[in-house]
């Protein structure tokens, strides 16, 4: 299946203000680009871009005071069916982690492990290890907060969230990483797409999204506390160790964010009119 991704983000600066974003596809999906996606700005300036240290493409541009705009669109290859359960859950013991995971078993800016060992070892120390415990945390999770976006702020921690039990998808997968951390499972928090196919209507606004993965069996195994169920058309943008580390723009400098619009569906084929 075909899957068009995109955006159209206008913002308001106050003055030249240099901004960082993060708002590519990430690179393990280039086998499935048929379509690149190129960042466009509006108006034109230069674009530098680099790597960050969790193979993030980021880009760097100076905005002009006033509007700027920023889009793109792609096209990817995806698979129709939902994501399937990876097929091996082992949770390794600490000491036999790769040493590049042991960063994602490590509290964060938005993700307090030390306020939520205790309740963590209360809930899940009983629960089977590995795909199981993270399946449960993920349970709790999504029972846990009610979804709203009245509830979005950008300051809202995992500990915030859990006391409040409000948020948006950022706050569930803060509060899934968090304690999934305190159960020395390495988690890393992810941003990108999902599409609405397989999803009985009505459909809200699309949006960008949060889930995460953890390490498992050797492998980082995706969960997605907010929607719980397997999904079509997931594609990742950024990763790290929380929402401070993927945010899809930095700007030094006054600015708003006053045009927002995001789109991922499958793509629709040209009708083709019959010859007579």
């Amino acid at each position: 299946m075909k899957l068009r991704v995109g955006y159209d983000l206008v913002y308001e600066c106050e003055q030249a203000t240099p901004m960082m974003l993060m708002l590519n596809t990430h690179y393990s999906r280039v086998q499935d680009v048929l379509s690149a996606d190129v960042l466009k700005v509006d108006p034109p300036v230069p674009i530098t871009q680099y790597r960050d240290g969790f193979g993030n493409l980021c880009s760097r541009i100076f905005a002009p005071a006033g509007r700027i705009s920023l889009s793109t669109t792609a096209v990817l290859e995806i698979s129709a069916e939902p994501e399937t359960i990876a097929p091996n859950s082992y949770q390794h013991p600490v000491e036999e982690l790769p040493n590049e995971t042991l960063m994602f078993l490590l509290g964060s800016r938005y993700c307090e492990t030390d306020l939520l060992s205790d309740l963590a070892w209360r809930l899940f120390g009983k629960t089977p290890m590995g795909r199981p415990r993270v399946q449960a945390i993920c349970d709790y999770v999504h029972r846990h907060i009610v979804f709203g976006y009245g509830h979005a702020r950008p300051t809202k921690t995992a500990w915030q969230a859990w006391n409040e039990r409000t948020g948006v998808c950022r706050d569930f997968a803060h509060l899934a990483v968090a304690l999934c951390r305190a159960m020395n499972i390495p988690a890393r928090y992810c941003t990108g797409y999902i599409s609405d196919v397989g999803v009985p209507p009505p459909h809200s606004a699309m949006d960008f999204a949060a889930w995460f993965e953890a390490y498992l069996g050797g492998t980082w195994q995706t969960f997605d506390p907010r929607n719980n169920v397997a999904r079509t058309g997931r594609v990742l943008m950024a990763l790290g160790r929380d929402a401070a580390d993927v945010a899809l723009s930095n700007t030094f400098g006054p600015s708003k964010l006053i045009g927002f619009n995001v789109h991922c569906a499958p793509e629709v084929e040209p009708t083709v009119a019959p010859l007579v």
